[in-house]
């Protein structure tokens, strides 16, 4: 798979691009409510500059509160209401009960990789 740009925008998120496909990369142990908002206004930033397909993949996070859920639904309206495709990937198994007890896994699309989820964007 062939990005054409990379952001290490900050140092709790690694952006990678091609056209109006993203993949947001968490290197944060923990999504909660010191680095959620800075994970919203990447992804509203990303969705202003014509990003409608997105992954976020949280395969080095260990812990999300509500919100970080917060922030992975916001990413799920933005792309939703631009007729594009959301995906989540990489979750661990403390991340993925919390996504079910919320009833999440109805919702939104959780893949095992990066490479399963940009698959299934482009379904």
């Amino acid at each position: 798979m062939l990005f054409l740009t990379k952001q290490p925008n900050t140092m709790n998120f690694e952006t990678t691009q091609n056209k109006n496909e993203a993949v947001v990369k968490t290197k944060v142990e923990k999504l909660d409510a010191s680095n959620a908002a800075e994970l919203k206004s990447e992804l509203l930033v990303l969705n202003k500059n014509g990003v409608n397909n997105m992954v976020i993949d949280m395969s080095e996070t260990r812990y999300c509160d509500s919100s970080g859920l917060s922030a992975i639904l916001s990413a799920n309206r933005l792309c939703r209401d631009t007729n594009g495709r959301f995906a989540l990937c990489g979750l661990n198994e403390n991340v993925m009960k919390l996504i079910q007890i919320a009833q999440l896994d109805r919702v939104l699309t959780i893949t095992n990789d990066q490479a399963s989820a940009m698959e299934a964007l482009r379904k």
